[in-house]
């Protein structure tokens, strides 16, 4: 890559920022609620927006604050992308759309400075929007400063907060705001939003490559495509399923398919020599105890075909799931976890935790923790 290529490089998660409310990925709940009260013209003065990292809650809070400034909505309830208002938004430079990072802007001083302008008229345009994020960051003396604008804003004013802790936003702030619950976003639609984002940048890719990014991501959009970024330059374009577990450095879902076999054939050297592998790879005993209680969870769930969805993963991921489940059977399954579950939660207090991890396992695959 040149230095000038490098200059114009634009991460995917800023590339592929949903610009449109039909575009944001796995909030249709919040953006369908969006659209009717702009089109029913029932805006609330203040919006919060609630939810873990990366999934959506200020692209929203800009996507909202554009639309309703847009001269010519389209019919779906879409900005228009054509207007002065909708132009200058997407050029940065609407004198009525302002964000305060409450992270770093958390004092008295700033609230009021804000709260200033608030009552200065929009010069063109209808609505001055404020989006505050990390609302939960502000001080207690500036959630007191903003409480008497939050409540009697002039009717041109518009107030987006967002935040990852909702539970530190004192009641009175909330009271007064229209809530708004983000949900994490699933892994199926992160996956199909990476495949837009591999085609439309030429990036060739496994399907079980990009669904072990999903899943590590953890609901969050930002740090899937984050990821992404990542194994592309690590695998030169080309993401292989082994390509992205050498370098995400994760403990693969088939060590755990691999163990629970050997545990039902009660095979105790097997099982030990797994755990060495795992040692080797540079993993330790309670993110490997962890990641074998998540397992059986899964495989518990797995047995109902109604609870099956609860599996965090691709089809193909969930099928295998379904097979070993019922392999093993309730009552094993029930044993197993039981007593993995007890590994987990005392070993911070061996002394050998290598020995504990292994007496563990002797356990399981004795059939202690079974039937």
């Amino acid at each position: 890559m040149t230095i000038k290529e490098m200059d114009n490089f634009v991460v995917s998660a800023r590339k592929y920022r949903p610009t449109t409310f039909a575009s944001v990925v796995g909030q249709e709940h919040i953006t369908r609620t969006l659209k009717n009260a702009i089109q029913t013209g029932q805006l609330p003065q203040a919006f919060l927006f609630c939810g873990s990292r990366g999934v959506g809650k200020t692209t929203c809070a800009r996507i909202l604050a554009k639309t309703i400034n847009c001269e010519h909505r389209t019919p779906e309830g879409e900005a228009c992308n054509e207007c002065e208002s909708c132009r200058s938004f997407n050029e940065g430079a609407s004198m009525n759309i302002f964000e305060l990072d409450a992270a770093s802007n958390n004092g008295v001083d700033n609230i009021r400075e804000l709260t200033q302008q608030v009552y200065i008229p929009p010069q063109t345009g209808r609505y001055k929007v404020y989006i505050i994020d990390e609302v939960h960051m502000l001080s207690a003396g500036a959630f007191n400063a903003f409480l008497k604008t939050l409540e009697e804003p002039p009717a041109y004013a518009k107030f987006i907060l967002a935040t990852t802790e909702k539970n530190k936003v004192i009641p009175t702030i909330l009271s007064r705001c229209q809530v708004f619950d983000f949900k994490r976003i699933e892994v199926p639609d992160i996956v199909r939003h990476l495949e837009y984002v591999a085609g439309r940048e030429g990036v060739a890719f496994e399907p079980e490559a990009l669904e072990l990014i999903a899943t590590k991501a953890e609901g969050g959009m930002r740090d899937a495509l984050s990821t992404f970024d990542q194994l592309v330059n690590f695998t030169q374009g080309n993401l292989t399923y082994q390509g992205c577990l050498e370098n995400l450095n994760v403990l693969d879902a088939d060590y755990y398919f691999r163990l629970v076999d050997l545990l039902r054939a009660g095979n105790v050297g097997g099982a030990l020599l797994l755990y060495q592998d795992v040692l080797t790879r540079g993993f330790g005993g309670q993110s490997f105890l962890t990641g074998l209680c998540e397992h059986l969870r899964n495989l518990m769930v797995s047995l109902d075909p109604q609870t099956l969805s609860l599996v965090e993963g691709g089809e193909r991921l969930r099928q295998r799931y379904g097979d070993q489940a019922r392999q093993c059977g309730l009552p094993l399954l029930l044993g197993y976890l039981t007593l993995a579950s007890d590994y987990e939660y005392r070993f911070r207090e061996a002394n050998n935790k290598r020995l504990f991890v292994e007496v563990c396992l002797m356990r399981l695959a004795s059939g202690s923790g079974g039937q």
